[in-house]
């Protein structure tokens, strides 16, 4: 009996491994045939009439952006962001699945009701919740959102959405940072009306939030006297110095775009009038993956970085001054990567600033220094950091 058995077994082994080679021949020869394609022109631009659900999948994405205006719409100053993650729940509350948002801004849920592998099968209504950083806000209080996807039998993948979820905006947590050597005085100034205005101790470093409408602070006393213009980043300013650049003092931003019309390109000595060591110009969709090269990006469409994270150095015999840079972490994986900054004139070092890095958001470091001739920029661990809207006077 036990030999029956065997032989029975094994005659069944042989028989579906007879079955699934037939089919994997069937498969295969379809495949051949669709790929040769039919040499009758007659159907080439013929009307669909048998409207069904194909055995593709199809993207239910959720859209994230960074509000650079703050106003809770996705408009023409805002960029899209990368590396945010958004989740997916059923409308029992069970988690479906994760991802993050794409160099397009986009969170990509496959959605399909055949293919076992898609995360949207079946109807019902589904929640698209987004991830907030830390500190951060959605603009348009809309990070969680609930879309009902109903049966649509002759569309590409059987269902279809009532809409997507509307574009979610995020802004980060604006502050104000920075050590000073003497007593001083900083003002936080918003549309010409004074918002804050905070002592600050001499030898003592400071960290101020700083409220949705200020775009302007100011520093008085002590010598230190300087006013910065605010972006929609967190200001860091280093060490206070005597004798900032003048408020009036003509400017000059380098922002990359014009080093090179490739995705990649090492910036050469005499771009802007610089000498240029270990820094490359990259388009910012270049490298796959790269949160930083992408949130970093705060004008046109190239960033510079740190080549393979090594330290890097602009500068040139003359003197020249260093207002401000946008500093970014090029990967989600360096979250809290520390630059350091260092500025010469000359043999002296004038400033020497550690500046905490995001890959969602850069930092807008504001030394102000009124005379330098060499910048050198490092990372703590090595990994790459990436420059944009660098601010010279010239």
């Amino acid at each position: 009996m036990a030999d029956n058995a065997l032989v029975l077994f094994i005659c069944a082994f042989v028989l579906a491994g007879a079955v699934a080679l037939i089919a994997l021949a069937l498969r295969w020869r379809r495949k051949r045939r669709r790929a040769r394609g039919n040499a009758n022109p007659a159907g080439d631009y013929a009307p669909r009439t048998a409207w069904g659900p194909t055995s593709g999948k199809l993207n239910f994405s959720s859209f994230v952006f960074m509000d650079v205006d703050g106003d809770g719409t996705y408009g023409l100053t805002d960029r899209p962001m990368a590396g945010v993650a958004v989740r997916l729940f059923d409308e029992e509350g069970r988690f479906i699945a994760a991802v993050r948002s794409n160099a397009a801004g986009f969170a990509n849920f496959p959605m399909s009701s055949k293919r076992r592998s898609a995360a949207i099968r079946t109807p019902g209504t589904y929640r698209f919740s987004v991830s907030v950083p830390p500190g951060w806000r959605a603009s348009g209080a809309n990070e969680n959102q609930l879309v009902r996807l109903m049966d649509a039998r002759g569309s590409l993948v059987g269902l279809a959405g009532e809409g997507l979820p509307r574009p979610v905006g995020l802004t980060p947590a604006r502050m104000v940072s920075g050590r000073t050597p003497a007593a001083a005085t900083l003002s936080v100034m918003g549309k010409g009306r004074l918002l804050d205005n905070r002592p600050l101790g001499p030898g003592e470093a400071f960290h101020f939030p700083l409220a949705v409408e200020a775009d302007q602070v100011v520093i008085a006393g002590g010598g230190l006297d300087r006013r910065l213009a605010l972006s929609a980043y967190p200001v860091e300013l280093g060490l206070l110095a005597p004798g900032a650049l003048e408020p009036d003092a003509p400017l000059s931003a380098i922002a990359f775009d014009d080093v090179t019309t490739r995705g990649l390109c090492k910036i050469p000595s005499g771009h802007a009038g610089l000498d240029w060591y270990n820094l490359n110009a990259m388009s910012r969709d270049h490298t796959k993956n790269s949160q930083g090269y992408v949130n970093g990006n705060v004008s046109g469409a190239y960033i510079a970085y740190t080549s393979s994270g090594h330290p890097a150095e602009l500068g040139r015999a003359a003197p020249f001054g260093f207002h401000s840079v946008m500093l970014t972490a090029a990967w989600l994986r360096s979250q809290g990567e520390t630059a350091l900054v260092e500025s010469w004139l000359g043999d002296e070092l004038v400033a020497r600033d550690e500046v905490a890095l995001s890959a969602l958001a850069p930092v807008h470091y504001a030394p102000m220094l009124k005379a330098v001739t060499r910048v050198r920029l490092s990372t703590k661990h090595h990994w790459q950091m990436v420059l944009d809207d660098l601010v010279l006077s010239l």
